[in-house]
């Protein structure tokens, strides 16, 4: 006869209660019959029920398999790419976290709805923790710090964990007081099942009016919501991983945030980590005209339609401030530069002087009779001579940190 290990049997009903409530959580994200503040307190882990939808999404990419691809479903995987990147930038991170620029209530809702079709989750949840990691930014407490927690986790991981799943609405008061915010960010799935549809509906529709383009509803779903989707979701969690570990410091922050003119383009302006955190309360991420910011352009055209309003300007403080950065950087740059030059053209000219006076000192011997040779003579002299290395490439040697 077995005997159940009584331990085992212990943990069964706290299994069961636990994926109940991590099922449950797919409907109402703020589901937590522990309280949140217990959930927030639990160490680290995957919870892999609640995540199983940001499962499905990935997975769901291998559909086209079947579906195969046309030229109108990949261009529209893209357009809707950009178009949702936008929302994450210019919704999630510019309004609903920073609060950028104005708008009315009813436009407000409206662009939460916008914000709701890049499935990554509530504004009021992307929010609190966009605030948080400003509060807490390479600290212990930033939920994705790659300088804490590393690379993979600071990318992906930390969204699958229990302890950040419940939204602090006492971080984003300003937002709760919005029963309609609360509401999206609470059943934060309604709107990406009702854009999931819309694609499925769209590929039918042109499937039967426009069967030129080659596509149909299985397709369009594929491409325009698992595929954009999810190439949208690694897209912004590029800024939490690598924004923090490529390219240039021109602040100095308390963080180690950096510009990226790569990571500009991937996330429409927001690779200019280091101007934001520098300064955050800014409609524009690229400080100056050559930083390329396609977020500032959209919110600047939308605000001629009168739905935004009151961008926020960067302040002359903080673009002098960078400009006086910058100007030391580039002479910092430069010393380093002429310092490298100098040792090359040194290499290059000490064993150049050797072979002039070499041949000088042969050519005034040439005619004179020539004596026996002792062992020194005949001595290998090829080793003894200063070979120049490679030329170094500027900024090879240590300085600043970029």
């Amino acid at each position: 006869m077995s005997v159940s290990n009584p331990a085992t049997t212990a943990d069964r009903p706290n299994l069961l209660r636990r994926f109940a409530t991590a099922v449950a959580q797919w409907i109402d994200s703020d589901y937590c019959p522990d309280g949140a503040e217990k959930m927030r307190a639990e160490p680290d882990r995957v919870d892999w029920v609640r995540v199983m939808p940001f499962v499905i999404l990935h997975v769901g990419c291998l559909g086209v398999i079947w579906v195969g691809v046309s030229a109108f479903a990949a261009w529209a995987a893209v357009f809707l790419y950009f178009i949702r990147m936008f929302a994450v930038t210019g919704i999630h991170h510019r309004y609903f976290s920073h609060k950028t620029y104005s708008t009315s209530r009813a436009g407000q809702f409206f662009l939460a709805l916008w914000a709701g079709t890049t499935v990554q989750r509530g504004s009021l949840w992307w929010a609190y923790h966009h605030r948080h990691h400003h509060q807490h930014s390479d600290d212990p407490e930033d939920a994705h710090s790659p300088h804490v927690h590393g690379f993979l986790w600071s990318h992906i991981g930390w969204i699958t964990s229990r302890r950040n799943f419940p939204t602090d609405y006492t971080k984003v008061k300003d937002l709760a007081k919005f029963p309609e915010l609360v509401w999206l960010n609470r059943f934060d799935l309604v709107v990406p099942i009702l854009y999931a549809f819309s694609m499925l509906g769209l590929g039918m529709l042109l499937e039967r009016f426009a069967p030129g383009l080659g596509t149909n509803g299985p397709q369009m779903l594929v491409w325009g919501f698992f595929i954009s989707t999810t190439a949208l979701f690694h897209g912004t969690a590029c800024i939490n991983s690598m924004a923090h570990l490529m390219g240039k410091r021109r602040f100095k922050t308390e963080d180690d945030s950096r510009n990226s003119f790569i990571l500009s383009i991937i996330c429409l302006g927001e690779g200019w980590h280091n101007n934001h955190h520098r300064y955050q309360s800014c409609t524009r991420n690229g400080f100056y005209w050559w930083e390329i910011d396609p977020t500032y352009y959209g919110l600047k055209l939308l605000s001629y339609t009168g739905l935004i309003w009151g961008l926020k300007p960067v302040p002359q403080s903080i673009l002098d401030e960078g400009r006086h950065a910058d100007h030391h950087h580039s002479v910092a740059a430069s010393e380093r530069a002429s310092e490298v030059h100098a040792n090359v053209s040194l290499r290059q000219v000490i064993p150049a002087a050797a072979a002039i006076a070499v041949a000088t000192a042969t050519a005034a011997q040439a005619d004179l009779p020539k004596k026996a040779d002792g062992p020194a003579i005949h001595k290998d002299l090829s080793s003894e001579l200063v070979k120049p290395n490679n030329p170094v490439a500027p900024g090879t040697g240590t300085g600043p940190a970029a």
